[in-house]
């Protein structure tokens, strides 16, 4: 079974990419490890990307597809794989649609979260971050027991300048265009499925795998 996960900053992509994986044993690959692990692993595509990082440049589509076609090739995806945060754009989704035919698979799902985006900008906006131990918070959703002190650490919480309001407002409106092509590619392939990500975490991965059986033979 091979899924994308697809939705704006703050949808939920990477939670229930990370529940469906535990319950379907298949792996959830998110473009941070691939990249990670790439690099840390010095494949050749991994060292160009870090040339690219190092340098505080993006990563061409060519090296971050490579590194995704790589990563699809391990033998801990011969039953599958959660693909989170990739593609992110119509290019890369042309080029992991070229990519699954060279390894002869298919996409079975895209699975598109949904939320508003008020309720994103209340999701991004009420991180909080142990600047200690890493340890994530929200102020709403998952507050500490103690405010803005770390529950395991004792360490401070602060809010990444990445999570201000203002910044979270760019960044939803730079991925908005770039997810609504993806949307479009994938309904015309009629594998794409939109689920309500606002209800409870646990709601919401209920609803995915109902989807999931009906759909996925």
């Amino acid at each position: 079974m091979n899924l994308v996960f697809l939705g704006l900053p703050g949808a939920g992509k990477g939670t229930q990419a990370q529940i469906l994986a535990k319950k379907y044993n298949i792996p959830h690959i998110s473009t941070g490890d691939i990249f990670r692990n790439a690099i840390k692993n010095e494949t050749p595509l991994g060292v160009k990307a870090k040339e690219y990082i190092d340098s505080g440049e993006l990563v061409p589509d060519e090296v971050t597809n490579g590194i995704v076609k790589e990563r699809l090739q391990k033998e801990d995806c011969n039953q599958g794989f959660i693909l989170d945060g990739y593609p992110r754009t119509l290019d890369q989704a042309e080029a992991l649609d070229e990519n699954m035919n060279q390894l002869d698979r298919k996409l079975d799902l895209v699975i598109y979260t949904k939320v508003k985006e008020s309720e994103l900008i209340k999701r991004l906006t009420g991180r909080r971050i142990c600047e200690d131990c890493g340890a994530t918070y929200h102020v709403e959703f998952d507050p500490p027991e103690v405010e803005a002190i770390c529950d395991k650490c004792g360490g401070n919480l602060i809010q990444r300048d990445d999570d201000k309001e203002e910044t979270v407002e760019k960044r939803i409106n730079v991925n908005k265009d770039k997810t609504d092509q993806l949307i479009n590619y994938y309904n015309k392939k009629d594998i794409l499925i939109e689920i309500d990500a606002e209800k409870e975490i646990d709601a919401v991965s209920n609803e995915i795998v109902d989807v999931i059986e009906e759909k996925v033979k």
